[in-house]
């Protein structure tokens, strides 16, 4: 009796805190027993993270211990009078962890998200039968993400099981083994690739907060680590080092939340050599420029919080003060000219004597130009692609007009770039991976009905091969074409987009439209390529509309700051002038108009609900900001550095003149102008724009009596990205659609 009372005095949610380096970071581990078999699960609410199941849990003469293998986690303690008393294991560390008994929360407001009933209800509103259904457009692709190793030997890629888990396999391309060698568990892999020719890395994150911890594993699955196991850092992959292979250069925001310091870490111990402090939090440094030797060349350092200096080390000793910049100007060192003499020779992306970004050989020691060496006089120019085994030599540069664009320099590239253009005319290629002997090639194919396919190319028999078809199910001759447009602002500004068109469309008829913003807004832009959403939309008769409006990225310097401070008005008025130009084309019904955007696009569906409210028949808010003055004291840490830059963008509170400004476009603040139906989607653990955002415009037009159906997900972040997840909010997005637009 007394085992089966203490048994069920262990069952619960257990509080406490763990000090790391000065940091205070809760912790919460909540015991289930069944059958006198215990389970357990863990929370990081500094890390966004909730319910990650424990692979084992025990509780033995009133000793519990708690393992996670995957995050080399192990806790154990004894239970005495209603307290934990034990010690928490990981990465080497042993801290002191003492827990109590408390009650289980969740972010944001529990009693606000709809029902999954009442979302079931909304997805199954009016179902009809069409060929494809939502699963073709938003399940992942069986396989995907294809990588050579350096060597050539192996090939990496993704392979997801009946549970979508999307797990990583390596194939040995001369035995044709297939070996499993990381398994995705509760926690998504983020990103992976080759660190040499017998070791993976990759990152995940804790439900969707952002928080990227980096991982390592040999080909065979084995040596398996963690090698940045700190709870609450963030980690950016700098460089994989060609010249090092036991090595890499990161970047954490580890010693200080709020700026990020350079690391050289050893990929399979992770030992760690911290390369330069960032110290001065008043100025941080902000970017790090390193070479292909793992040297730190430069850095770049912000001034008075808006303004940006650019250091460069002539002997790699000293940093000294290279250029003064504004942040709104560009001069970015895309890499080192290895080819030349002169070590301090670069190629460098800039718009300080144009307003398009132009691309330059560059003498960092004298500070000047060598050479122009390539510019368009309408778009901004960025892509400069190397050839290692050529001793460096220039290949092509890139840039996005209204399709991707590659323009050849080498002889080399030009004859590979024939090839590849002829054999797959129509399409927009990119070199997805090529061994470290350019012997072998993987290119990715992809064009606006194409979800994309991936060719190996063998340069000596100069033979394509196809390897993999991403979604073969999705016909391209069923597919809906993504059409680029320009038009002319109310104020007389060109501005570009794109606008994907039904076969009703074409065949004359009007048809209902979502116009979708894009996210950022400063510096994003929306191109050309296969879009799930929009050929969803399309598959249903919807067409879809994007407009990269003012302040949007690759039109230059002049059309990115004519939308500061525009953001909810000129930027909205681009996008209303956009659908009167499709509606003028004939395209589209100006009675059926809806909105949908995530981020920023979410901000501008409820900005739009609000500034022009009789323009649209409903709207869908995706992670959007309801409130500007809420949402800039919600930033993640690692962003205050650049809140001055933030408000230079969007709007600053003591600016007297802008504040009025910030209530008159905050929508919260607008809500009796809203008289159109909303759809609310949120993740709970979003990092960027707080779950806060999404709670205040639904409890405002909730207490108006509306009816707001509410999507959140507590396991996700700034945007869905479990399969599951992803799938449930389209089919209601679908539904919501069939109910108000149609």
């Amino acid at each position: 009796m007394a085992k089966q009372l203490h048994a069920q005095d262990i069952v619960g949610t257990w509080e406490g805190k763990l000090y790391i380096q000065g940091t205070e970071t809760p912790l919460l581990f909540s015991i289930k027993s069944e059958d006198n078999t215990y389970t357990s699960t863990m929370d990081s609410p500094s890390q966004g993270a909730t319910g990650i199941p424990m692979d084992e849990t025990t509780f033995i003469d009133n000793t519990i211990t708690i393992k996670f293998n995957q995050g080399g986690i192990k806790y154990t303690g004894k239970l005495k009078e209603n307290i934990i008393t034990g010690t928490f294991y990981q990465g080497g560390m042993k801290l002191p962890l003492s827990l109590s008994k408390t009650v289980k929360t969740l972010p944001g407001n529990i009693a606000l998200p709809t029902s999954n009933e009442e979302l079931a209800k909304l997805s199954n509103w009016k179902i009809s039968n069409y060929k494809y259904n939502v699963d073709d457009y938003f399940a992942k692709p069986k396989a995907s993400s294809f990588s050579f190793s350096a060597n050539g030997t192996y090939l990496s890629y993704r392979e997801k099981d009946e549970n979508a888990k999307n797990h990583v396999y390596v194939k040995n391309l001369e035995t044709n083994e297939v070996k499993r060698v990381i398994e995705e568990k509760e926690e998504l892999i983020r990103g992976f690739g080759w660190a040499n020719d017998n070791r993976l890395i990759y990152i995940m994150d804790k439900g969707g907060n952002e928080n990227y911890h980096l991982f390592a594993v040999n080909i065979d699955g084995t040596n398996q680590k963690e090698l940045t196991p700190f709870n609450g850092v963030k980690v950016n992959i700098i460089e994989i080092l060609k010249e090092d292979k036991n090595h890499m250069i990161i970047s954490m925001n580890k010693n200080n939340r709020q700026i990020f310091e350079p690391y050289k870490i050893n990929i399979d111990t992770g030992n760690l050599e911290q390369l330069y402090k960032n110290e001065d939090l008043a100025n941080p440094i902000n970017s790090y420029v390193f070479d292909k030797d793992g040297k730190l060349r430069g850095f770049t350092k912000m001034r008075d919080g808006v303004n940006i200096d650019l250091y460069y080390t002539i002997d790699d000793k000293n940093y000294n003060l290279k250029k003064k910049l504004s942040w709104k100007d560009n001069f970015n060192i895309a890499a080192f000219n290895y080819t030349s003499k002169n070590p301090h020779e670069a190629y460098v992306v800039s718009n300080l004597d144009s307003d398009k970004n132009q691309i330059y050989l560059y003498d960092l020691k004298k500070d000047k130009i060598v050479e122009k060496l390539f510019s368009n006089k309408n778009y901004d120019v960025s892509g400069v692609s190397l050839s290692r085994k050529r001793n460096y030599e220039l290949d092509y540069f890139s840039f996005q007009g209204e399709k991707k664009e590659i323009v050849p320099v080498s002889k080399y590239y030009k004859k590979l770039h024939k090839k590849i253009t002829s054999k797959f005319p129509d399409y927009n290629y990119s070199i997805a991976d090529v061994t470290d002997d350019e012997s072998k090639y993987l290119i990715f194919l992809q064009s606006d009905k194409l979800y994309g396919i991936y060719y190996s190319y063998d340069s000596a028999k100069e033979k394509f091969e196809l390897l993999y078809n991403l979604m073969p199910n999705l016909l391209e001759s069923d597919m809906a074409e993504m059409r680029p447009i320009t038009f002319k602002s109310r104020d007389g500004k060109t501005i570009h987009g794109y606008i994907t068109l039904p076969k009703a469309a074409l065949n004359g008829n009007r048809v209902p439209v979502i116009i979708n913003p894009h996210g950022g807004p400063q510096g994003i832009r929306d191109s050309w390529g296969f879009n799930p959403e929009a050929q969803l939309f399309a598959s249903r008769g919807y067409a879809t509309l994007q407009i990269n409006f003012r302040i949007s990225g690759g039109y230059g310097k002049a059309f990115l700051e004519s939308g500061f401070k525009q953001i909810g008005r000129k930027a909205m008025d681009d996008v209303e002038d956009g659908l009167q130009y499709v509606i003028d084309k004939g395209w589209v019904d100006k009675n059926k108009t809806a909105i949908y955007g995530g981020s920023h696009g979410g901000y501008a569906v409820l900005r739009g609900l609000t500034k022009t409210p009789d323009l649209y028949a409903c709207g869908v808010d995706y992670v959007g900001v309801s409130n500007l003055f809420s949402f800039m004291k919600t930033i993640p840490p690692y962003w205050k550095p650049y809140l001055k830059i933030i408000k230079e963008i969007w709007y600053d509170e003591d600016v007297p003149e802008e504040k009025v400004i910030m209530e008159e476009v905050s929508p919260v603040y607008q809500i009796d102008k809203i008289k159109k139906p909303l759809f609310v989607v949120q993740g709970a653990n979003d990092p960027r724009v707080n779950i806060d955002e999404s709670d205040q415009i639904v409890e405002a037009l909730r207490a108006k009596g509306y009816d707001v159906p509410y999507m959140v997900k507590y396991d996700e972040g700034h945007g869905f990205t479990k399969e599951k997840n992803r799938i449930e909010l389209y089919k209601a997005m679908m539904g919501f659609y069939a109910k108000h637009l149609n």
